[in-house]
């Protein structure tokens, strides 16, 4: 009787197992394409940001108006290298991922938050030397915005990038099998670089 008992309840575990196997495979992962729709989404808020400066300046008379010291490009053209340079700096972490290489993941993250708390310090040393204020004028204005909102975005990203290498901790989290979440910041950190490359040439070269 006991081992009736035994033989059913392990076929019971079995078709258990199964079944959550079954239903696993019902529903894919679907993770990236959130993110992916996510972005869009984000996109379509810098775009709309985007054609409001555009028209801002297609319309006026001047600009930038009159009076509007010009912007330095030196320091802004390095903090741009810096940032473009991460891109392929966290490529290098999706790859130790891909290789099962976890001290690879680590210091490849690492290097690109470096690189991205850089680009914020910089920042805001640019942000701290400007000779016009938020309400100097709609160039003005359209500048903070339009630079704030990405420098927003680039926090959002280190401190994404922050979970990634504290999960890192454990050699096992991230695998050739599972690196979502490095995948994951890898694209939302190309998104972040390709907005400031349109950034900089509409504020600092057009």
């Amino acid at each position: 009787m006991q081992g009736s008992i035994n033989t059913t309840a392990e076929g019971t575990i079995n078709l258990a197992q199964e079944e959550a196997h079954g239903h696993h495979e019902e529903h894919p992962d679907h993770r990236m394409f959130g993110i992916l729709v996510f972005l869009c989404a984000e996109s379509m808020l810098f775009l709309g940001l985007f054609v409001a400066y555009i028209t801002f300046r297609l319309v006026a008379t001047e600009w930038p108006p009159e009076g509007t010291p010009e912007l330095e490009i030196l320091l802004p053209g390095i903090n741009s290298l810096i940032l473009i340079s991460s891109s392929f700096v966290i490529h290098k972490a999706d790859t130790s991922a891909k290789q099962n290489d976890s001290k690879g993941v680590l210091t490849w993250f690492g290097i690109t938050a470096i690189m991205g708390a850089i680009f914020l310090l910089g920042q805001g040393y640019e942000y701290a030397n400007l000779e016009f204020s938020l309400r100097e004028n709609l160039f003005a204005s359209t500048f903070y915005v339009l630079t704030g909102f990405h420098g927003l975005h680039v926090f959002v990203g280190l401190l994404l990038m922050l979970a990634v290498l504290w999960r890192n901790r454990d050699p096992q989290h991230y695998s050739s099998e599972n690196h979502f979440g490095i995948e994951a910041v890898e694209l939302y950190w190309h998104f972040v670089d390709v907005i400031w490359i349109i950034l900089f040439i509409l504020l600092y070269l057009w």
